[in-house]
């Protein structure tokens, strides 16, 4: 690893470690929205076990999301994106053994409408100083 990208590497560790929740967040579905389009990108070259090591970490960062709610003060909104995720979980397990694009794009729809939807809560938590 050269100097430039063993520096890139130490900020982007320190970036996560010192991110505050919401940041963390959305960081955790960029990552998971990144990897599967790295997976697509596998899948059209025919690079199976490229494809198949990306959707496997889109899948651990989904299902830390998935331990990571808090059913009891989440409610409702705990509850619909424990449904959620469990869909996202198995769309990934078919997307890796059917090598689908479709499955793998369905998923990066609902991980890019979560997202934006976390950005507004994460931006009017931040504008009200909580």
């Amino acid at each position: 690893m050269n100097a430039y990208a063993l520096q890139l590497d130490t900020y982007k560790k320190n970036q996560f470690y010192t991110a505050d929740k919401g940041t963390l967040l959305l960081m955790l579905y960029q990552g998971a929205i990144d990897f599967l389009r790295r997976a697509k990108r596998h899948l059209d070259k025919g690079q199976m076990a490229e494809k198949g090591t990306c959707i496997s970490k889109a899948h651990a960062i989904v299902f830390e999301l998935l331990s990571s709610l808090d059913k009891e003060a989440g409610g409702e909104l705990a509850k619909t994106l424990e449904a959620l995720y469990q869909f996202m979980l198995e769309q990934l397990m078919s997307a890796h053994i059917s090598n689908n694009a479709k499955l793998i794009d369905d998923v990066i729809s609902l991980l890019l409408t979560l997202q934006e939807g976390w950005e507004g809560a994460v931006a009017q938590v931040r504008k009200e100083g909580c």
